[in-house]
């Protein structure tokens, strides 16, 4: 690297980022002219606002690390970076490629085997606009713009590794594949790296459809996903929504774990036959006969009659709460034969009249709600929890807090969601404000159509409108971002779903998963050897194949970048107690080997730089909070006393040091 060279690059960074400036300069001006612009249709203009909102924020994003490199080949020379960028004056010619461009390619697959075309690959290291430095790559696998980025000090969130991707990772990112992909690697492999940046990549790629439907990224815990967080967004994707598997039912956050035992039953697929019990459990029949006080007569609501009732409603194929209105009449129905008995006549007319009297009577409603109410998931599963379980046989899911949802009640709710369907809770809230805006809307068309200064001739707002439609006009329009709309509800549908750590998923969690992602376009990413959670995933076939048969590959990542070789190979006698046949990543880093002490204190070992985590079976830190995480030094505290899985997890944190303490 020479100082004319330095010079030279430097010019070309410095006139990327004025390059930059003017487009965001331009877009926020165009932004503020569509805000103001009165006399555009409104659709028109909420179009224009979306789009150039969304266009302000990616290039906002972007002057981080604008360009981080250059590929040079016989005839060309590529710019890489964020976005891209476009001289309007020559045709459109690119002064940066966007990083999922099919010419950046080059930037990450050439190799010294296979070169692609490449006669220089460069990196720049860039803080702002100011350019540091650049190391031409000698297109080897362990270059040393990788290398040193490896041996970089780890920072609160995972670090932007666009620059570093390796040829076995980008063809995972750009796999056409688009069914379910697994990406299967061991520590360090770089898998949630790799599956993030396919997101961005699909979200290039597919930019329409799944900027209409959002993806969702589902991680381990709320500390994994502010650690990933920053990627996507720092590449200008905004469409995302991050969820923990304890967020995935709109209202509830929990990260409270059940017994190993109680995960087992409420994760497995037998949980869903329970929930099928426990709603019919609340179909009920009455114990004694219910008196029906008709104005001649009383007829008594007896079991038998109920039964009959209960029947047909379940015949019906509806949903619990959307088969109540057919409880309700097949009730009235049964009670008309037995109303008309004791009134000693039966004729057509007598029979209607008693139908109807029996339809609106309050106490056939008071039954109705009592033997088949409308109930909520939260209702459910509470009532579940306070007492009703023992009689279906669970005594064990008894609990003193019927409402403490734990991360394995997420799928359970939302399995109740769909037994159950509509309270009509959100209709009646939507019907009320209708009501509203109308009432209002009447009542301003009111006052217009009154006014005495207006001359009877004039053409008046009443002449043509109505509340109706002014009601309609001023609506307030839901401006909430996809990510926020999508998080809360509960039947939206994602474009593309991430799964992180994904063998901790039981067989309920992967049914939520189902409904979130109908078109079964997902990245999956874990390492079975990993698993920790009873109710996980021990085969990946057993797991995807009803989930999307025939449409899953599965592909294995083999380079361990992080986990120096002498960690690793300290790491491979839990392997081997977790499963006898797992070869562990191989390591292209060394460093120190790991240091074992007995009775210290963990805090003695903590270095004057870089991140440190002390992980144990106590906490805070515990092995399955760390999962995902690195860290530069690492102090284990009573490995004995953790799963050979936990354990694995736990040695493999580090990308420098590691002490194991035995107390």
């Amino acid at each position: 690297m020479t100082i004319g060279e330095l010079a030279a690059e430097q010019q070309r960074i410095t006139f990327l980022h004025d390059r930059l400036a003017r487009e965001q300069a331009a877009a926020r001006a165009e932004l503020d002219a569509a805000l103001q612009d009165g006399d555009e249709q409104r659709w028109h203009r909420e179009v224009a606002v979306r789009t150039l909102s969304a266009q302000v924020s990616r290039l906002s994003v972007a002057a981080e690390n604008l360009c981080f490199g250059r590929i040079d080949t016989t005839d060309d020379r590529v710019y890489v970076g964020r976005v891209g960028l476009f001289d309007t004056e020559r045709d459109y010619e690119p002064l940066l490629t966007d990083w999922r461009a099919p010419a950046a390619r080059p930037f990450y697959t050439a190799t010294a085997a296979n070169p692609e075309g490449v006669t220089r690959r460069r990196h720049f290291r860039t803080r702002g606009s100011r350019l540091e430095g650049f190391h031409d790559d000698e297109l080897q696998l362990t270059s040393k713009a990788l290398i040193d980025a490896l041996n970089a000090p780890r920072s609160a969130t995972m670090r932007d590794i666009v620059a570093t991707i390796q040829a076995e990772q980008d063809e995972v990112i750009r796999l056409p594949h688009r069914g379910v992909l697994v990406i299967e690697g061991g520590p360090g492999t770089g898998k949630t790296a790799v599956a993030l940046h396919r997101v961005a990549y699909l979200l290039y790629a597919q930019r329409e459809r799944l900027s209409r439907q959002g993806v969702l990224v589902v991680g381990p815990n709320a500390g994994f996903l502010r650690y990933i967080g920053e990627v996507l967004p720092s590449l200008g994707e905004t469409d995302v929504v991050f969820a923990t598997p304890g967020e995935l039912f709109p209202g509830v956050r929990t990260d409270l774990e059940d017994t190993p035992e109680l995960q087992a039953l409420k994760g497995g697929l037998s949980a869903v036959d329970l929930l099928v019990e426990a709603v019919a459990d609340r179909q009920e029949l009455p114990v004694e006969p219910v008196p029906v006080e008709l104005e001649d007569v009383t007829v008594p609501l007896t079991a038998a009659i109920a039964g009959q009732a209960r029947e047909r409603a379940r015949a019906a194929g509806l949903r619990h709460n959307e088969a109540q209105p057919v409880f309700h009449r097949a009730l009235v129905d049964a009670l008309v034969a037995p109303a008309l008995d004791l009134i000693g006549e039966d004729w057509p007319e007598l029979a209607a009249d008693v139908r109807r009297e029996l339809a609106g009577h309050p106490d056939v409603r008071r039954a109705v709600t009592g033997l088949w109410p409308v109930l909520t998931p939260r209702q459910l599963l509470a009532d579940l929890y306070a007492g009703r379980c023992s009689a279906l046989g669970h005594p064990e899911l008894r609990r003193a807090d019927p409402h403490a949802w734990t991360v394995s009640d997420v799928p359970l709710l939302d399995e109740a969601a769909e037994l159950l369907g509509s309270d009509g809770e959100a209709e009646r809230r939507a019907a009320a404000e209708r009501r509203r805006a109308v009432e209002y809307a009447q009542g301003v068309l009111h006052v217009i159509d009154t006014d005495q200064a207006m001359h009877e001739d004039e053409l008046r707002a009443v002449d043509l409108v109505d509340a109706e439609w002014l009601a309609d006009r001023h609506t307030a329009a839901d401006h909430r971002v996809l990510a926020e709309r999508a998080a809360a509800d509960r039947e939206w549908t994602y474009g593309h779903i991430v799964v992180d750590e994904a063998q901790e998923l039981s067989e309920m969690d992967w049914r939520v998963l189902a409904r979130r992602g109908p078109n079964r376009s997902m990245t999956i990413v874990g390492d079975l050897a990993q698993r920790q959670a009873e109710a996980g995933a021990r085969d990946w076939r057993k797991v995807l194949d009803p989930l999307a048969r025939g449409r899953w590959q599965h592909r294995r990542l083999t380079v361990n970048y992080r986990t120096p070789a002498e960690i690793m190979a300290y790491a491979a006698g839990a392997l081997a107690e977790v499963d006898p046949d797992a070869v562990a990543p191989t390591s292209v880093r060394h460093g120190e080997p790991p240091l074992e002490v007995t009775g210290a204190d963990p805090w003695s070992f903590r270095p004057a730089t870089g991140t440190f985590a002390v992980i144990s079976p106590a906490g805070p830190l515990t092995p399955r909070a760390a999962k995902g995480l690195e860290f530069d030094t690492v102090v284990v505290v009573d490995p004995e006393r953790m799963t050979p899985a936990e354990r694995y997890v736990a040695l493999t944190r580090a990308t420098r040091r590691l002490v194991v303490v035995r107390t």
